[in-house]
């Protein structure tokens, strides 16, 4: 299994993003896919998911990303995205795509539960 994560960048608080999460070597429907980040100093976070196709490709997200990012999945083309709006310098970190076929979902925050991760993306808000 490999995830290969893309689309970080220099913007500016207020401007957008969208990273895209591209996925081989599995059966990617049966996959719940979820993104994380790390800022430097700080443990690794939940960002979003989107669950496979036994829960339906639901997206779940962490409070303060609501209204802001929207998760979605292509299973055609093995990717998912994270649309990125209304950016603010607290969202800069490294983002990190990761995915596991068993994550049940009272812990799809939860990065241990996740066996494969891609390599991350550096997303970097200026004020």
């Amino acid at each position: 299994v490999q995830l290969q994560a893309s689309g970080g960048g220099l913007v500016q608080a207020g401007d957008s993003l969208r990273l895209s999460c591209a996925a081989s070597g599995l059966t990617f429907r049966s996959y719940t896919v979820g993104w994380f980040r790390q800022a430097p100093g700080k443990e690794r976070e939940f960002v979003a998911v989107i669950t496979g196709a036994r829960n339906g490709y639901r997206p779940y997200y962490v409070d303060d990303v609501k209204g802001r990012f929207t998760i979605s999945r292509d299973n055609a083309k093995n990717t998912v995205a994270l649309e990125m709006n209304s950016l603010k310098p607290e969202d800069t970190a490294v983002y990190y795509c990761a995915a596991d076929s068993s994550v049940i979902l009272g812990a799809v925050s939860i990065p241990e539960q996740y066996d494969y991760w891609g390599q991350g993306t550096q997303v970097t808000v200026s004020s």
